[in-house]
């Protein structure tokens, strides 16, 4: 069956808690007024009606400012959100890279973790039994094995989500920015399995600020604007639309800024005479 993404009017919101305001007061009583206070429960909209397709050969860089929303789109195509309206539908396996800790027991073994991680990921137990010892030997943790996760360096729990996430190829790669910390070894070994898994790969999703990098591994830009989709199509058309919306956001607020220095200036003046 044909690898595909299908998003219609995909909306996501989350909902969060504002503490009303109190009237200003002692210290016992602003305490006070806390305590009792209720928060009041508000929506915030992540995503919203989002409506794109990909197919195989599809390469599609996600761009846009912090916040736009590429994580959040990320997390629904690969089933963690689910949309409040609309529908996500995706043909074919998928493998993200996301979030390397995400999974973890760090009162579990490497050698649990590592079932936990597969298990998750959707992969069979019998399959999961195979990967054990190259998942080790890619992560450089086999002395370790034995060992609980907590035991390890932020480092070398990096290297066991990496070598998990990436154990088996999938039809479809969604990837949040791309992999390049760490030990220099262990990251130029890692950068090559994860050119290799994007060119076996049906269909990549990948979120990066780095150009260079989309412009090599990509052919489609996807460009996100405060949730919602700004412009969807050929990489350097949607490379330019991105430009354009921040050429015009910077214009916008240096308008802003001049505004905000001219009232405190004149503001300054009338409090001097």
């Amino acid at each position: 069956m044909a690898a595909s993404i299908k998003v219609t009017g995909a909306t996501v919101q989350v909902p969060y808690y504002v503490q009303p305001e109190q009237k200003r007061g002692g210290w016992l009583a602003t305490l006070v007024n806390a305590a009792a206070a209720v928060p009041k429960r508000q929506f915030a909209t992540l995503l919203q009606d989002i409506t794109f397709e990909a197919n195989e050969g599809d390469r599609i860089a996600l761009v846009g400012r912090n916040g736009a929303g590429k994580t959040t789109l990320l997390r629904a195509l690969t089933g963690a959100f689910r949309p409040t309206q609309g529908a996500v539908a995706v043909t074919g396996s998928r493998q993200a890279l996301l979030n390397m800790s995400i999974g973890f027991n760090p009162e579990a073994t490497l050698v649990e973790n590592i079932f936990l991680r597969a298990t998750a990921m959707g992969i069979p137990a019998v399959q999961v039994r195979e990967l054990v010892d190259p998942i080790l030997d890619f992560a450089e943790l086999r002395d370790v094995a034995s060992r609980r996760l907590l035991t390890l360096s932020s480092g070398q729990k990096m290297r066991l989500g990496f070598a998990i996430a990436t154990s088996v190829r999938s039809d479809i790669m969604l990837l949040d920015e791309w992999f390049g910390t760490g030990d220099i070894y262990f990251v130029k070994k890692a950068r090559a399995r994860l050119t290799d898994h994007v060119e076996g790969s049906k269909i990549v999703v990948v979120a990066s600020h780095n150009q260079t990098l989309t412009k090599r591994l990509c052919n489609k830009g996807l460009v996100l604007d405060q949730g919602q989709i700004a412009f969807y199509g050929p990489l350097d058309a949607a490379v330019r639309e991105y430009e354009k919306l921040n050429s015009i956001r910077q214009r916008g607020a240096s308008v802003a800024e001049r505004a905000t220095r001219a009232a405190t200036s004149a503001g300054s003046n009338q409090h001097a005479t």
